[in-house]
């Protein structure tokens, strides 16, 4: 839902305040500007960090309807299994559930996205601090959405096909004088899955009204409700085997465990508000404000190994536990924007604070089995079932346990920040900026009334140098600074152990080029070195202590391109080398050396689409992604890591516009049928990929 955090003030009109150069290319694969990563608008090439964005139009061909897959297609982005319940990003090797964002403000709580509201999609690579704030080692993901812009929008979309999927969405808005505008966006989805017993219903609805109150003065209302509800599924576990774990071999569509008793269902509700104003100096006021309330229910009966049974036949182990998580956010941000100097050297000077709160509650319960005998014991905190019939029939039993979740926080977040973007000429360009946080968490935990509190001071810096050689080319290098605290990015994980270490810190150096290879069409190539610092790891001399160490290093390279290359022809295309090592010892199962999880050396991603004629246009690409593990080593008498086996996927489009008002389009994803494993939670959470799929789409303009 949202307030434009990529529209900016402009000094004249009303309706000038809602221009940016985004606008021009709307129907095109590349965007040439962005608010986001620097919180002024900037032209991509401008901007010193790898910056991808997947637009409405790649959203729309690829038929794209959840967030997970408008990341599969970008370079150095991959996405983890997230427990079948959330999204669960892995951005340059660092996984995350948090860094997520809605028109610049957090939204970080765990459940799937829908992109229903959505006019784009924005991946801003390596820390963000300066302007995000804490977290966000990897990189942070923004939602850019669709807001009341003065424009007409009458728009109808339909979706069917393969599994059941039964999706419909609208987009409405208009002016309604000559001061204000509307704008709705809704969806109602009810789609199944080529997973037994899967299933997923979903709405929301996202008004928002406009207001410019004076020439130099404009108010953005919004409000989101939205609702999940789906079968948590946690793939298929892995057969233990001598150096290497593999997932089993069954039908994709087999589901482990009791889809019955796996439902999941998330709420989201979420006001704001957004006031632009441009000062009679020419400087630009921004405050935006935002408040959200998540209520996150999830329960999973699901597979947690193998085991051999009595007669020698496979079977899979089972677990049960149930959580909920309640949370409320409420976030100011204020931004003062100063254009200064009209000679040789112009300075953008940007200057912010950001105010925000956040309360949660987390409540866990086990489940416990009916005795069975599982794993060579009689037991109750897990059943067997044969691998050649894994559903599990028999109810199950939720109850706290003595070491279950209970508990509740508050973290306060108080923030200030200066940045100065100089133009020292036309061929060089600088960024530097800085920001102040403390970050503040009170920790209850509720099973033993312990109270646990941690206070944080964290500086951000960041500078980075652009320079030009020719006009359509830019070179630059960065460096930048996060921090993680010690409540970790769900806010749930400090302990008396814990609560005296400094945050986790991440320093990130990169280089890179961008080339505008003609109008509309951008290449970049990018260069980074991630450390992680920090780090808690066993203290070798003293083994009842912990000691912070240097404990992890991603380095890679990404290459994109992105947009029109012909008048007929649009591409996104993108490519990574990603290497992630643990640099120091950090528990008996992580010896330094191990490679990260989910961190394949080379993935890669095209699409096409190609227009044959004014009313007919195809579409083909291909996603590949290499050889990786699914997790760390699992502890036990066979310490191994699951393999997940590289694939590549080839998917197509075809598009037919019947007038001005009426496009179908038909979407097939895997054309070959090829079986593979897509993604993982842990070595026995390895998610099938969807065998050949087919949707229709069709959209009406009124």
């Amino acid at each position: 839902m949202g307030t434009a955090a990529n529209a900016a003030p402009a000094p004249s009109t009303p309706v000038e305040l809602d221009r940016v150069q985004v606008q021009g290319h709307r129907q095109a694969y590349a965007t040439p500007a962005t608010r986001s990563a620097t919180k002024t608008d900037a032209a991509l090439q401008d901007v010193p960090q790898a910056v991808s964005i997947v637009t409405a139009e790649v959203i729309r061909d690829l038929g794209i309807t959840n967030l997970a897959d408008a990341l599969r297609i970008l370079p150095g982005v991959g996405v983890a299994q997230g427990e079948g319940n959330r999204d669960a990003p892995i951005l340059r090797g660092i996984a995350t559930t948090a860094d997520l964002f809605i028109d610049g403000m957090r939204d970080d709580v765990q459940y799937v996205r829908d992109i229903y509201n959505v006019e784009r999609v924005e991946v801003l690579k390596g820390p963000n601090a300066m302007i995000f704030g804490h977290g966000g080692a990897g990189g942070i993901i923004n939602r850019v959405t669709k807001v009341a812009d003065r424009d007409r929008h009458r728009e109808v979309s339909l979706q069917a096909g393969s599994f059941g999927r039964r999706r419909v969405t609208f987009d409405a808005g208009e002016s309604t004088g000559d001061t204000t505008a509307f704008r709705v966006t809704g969806l109602l989805e009810d789609s199944e899955s080529f997973r037994d017993g899967f299933a997923l219903r979903r709405d929301g609805i996202n008004p928002t009204f406009r207001w410019d109150a004076s020439e130099a003065t404009r108010l953005t209302f919004g409000y989101e409700r939205f609702h999940d509800r789906r079968v948590a599924d946690r793939g298929v576990p892995s057969m233990r085997l001598v150096g290497i774990d593999r997932p089993v071999e069954v039908d994709p569509h087999t589901f482990f465990g009791s889809a019955a008793q796996s439902p999941v269902e998330a709420r989201v509700d979420a006001l704001t508000m957004l006031v632009e104003h441009r000062l009679s100096s020419g400087a630009s006021l921004r405050n935006q404000t935002r408040w959200a309330d998540y209520g996150k229910f999830y329960q999973n009966v699901y597979p947690s190994g193998t085991a051999r049974g009595a007669d020698g036949a496979l079977q899979a182990v089972l677990g049960a536990y149930n959580n909920r998580t309640d949370r409320r956010n409420l976030f100011n941000q204020t931004d003062v924007t100063i254009r200064l100097g009209n000679g040789a050297v112009t300075h953008t000077l940007l200057g912010g604070f950001e105010f925000g709160r956040q309360d949660t509650s987390n409540l866990r319960m086990t489940g416990t089995f009916p005795a069975n005998l599982c794993a060579g014991r009689v037991q109750t905190a897990a059943a067997c079932v044969p691998v050649s019939n894994p559903r599990y029939d028999r109810p199950v039993t939720f109850a706290p346990s003595a070491t279950d979740a209970r508990n509740r926080s508050e973290a306060r977040v108080a923030a200030v920040y200066l940045q100065d973007q100089v133009e020292l000429s036309p061929q060089w360009q600088a960024i530097i900026g800085a920001r102040f946080d403390r970050f503040d968490v009170d920790f209850l935990n509720e099973r033993n009334g312990e109270r646990i509190a941690s206070r944080d001071s964290l500086w951000s810096p960041r500078v980075g140098l652009v320079w030009k050689p020719i006009a359509p080319l830019s070179v630059y290098t960065s460096y930048s600074v996060t921090y993680l605290p010690r409540a970790g990015e769900q806010l749930s994980s400090l302990s008396a152990r814990t609560r005296s270490f400094d945050p986790e810190k991440f320093r990130n150096m990169e280089v890179g080029a961008k080339w505008e290879m003609r109008p509309g069409l951008l290449f970049t190539a990018a260069a980074y070195r991630l450390d992680r610092s920090n780090v808690v790891a066993p203290d070798p001399v003293d083994a009842t202590r912990s000691i912070l160490v240097d404990g992890q290093r991603n380095e890679g390279i990404e290459l994109e391109m992105a947009g029109r290359v012909t008048e007929r022809w649009d591409v996104l295309a993108g490519y990574a080398y990603q290497e992630g090592v643990l640099t120091k010892r950090l528990s008996a199962l992580e010896p330094a050396g191990t490679r990260l999880a989910q961190l394949p050396r080379h993935s890669a991603s095209l699409w096409n689409r190609y227009a044959l004629s004014p009313r007919w246009s195809i579409g083909a690409g291909l996603t590949y992604r290499g050889q990786s593990f699914a997790a760390l080593p699992s502890a036990g008498p066979l310490p191994n890591r699951t393999v997940l086996a590289p694939y590549t996927r080839i998917d197509a489009g075809l598009y037919y516009r019947t007038s001005e008002r009426l496009r179908v389009q038909l979407n097939v994803e895997n054309l070959l049928d090829r079986k593979y494993f897509a993604s993982a939670h842990t070595n026995d959470n390895i998610s099938p990929g969807s065998p050949r799929a087919v949707y229709v789409g069709m959209t009406l303009d009124f």
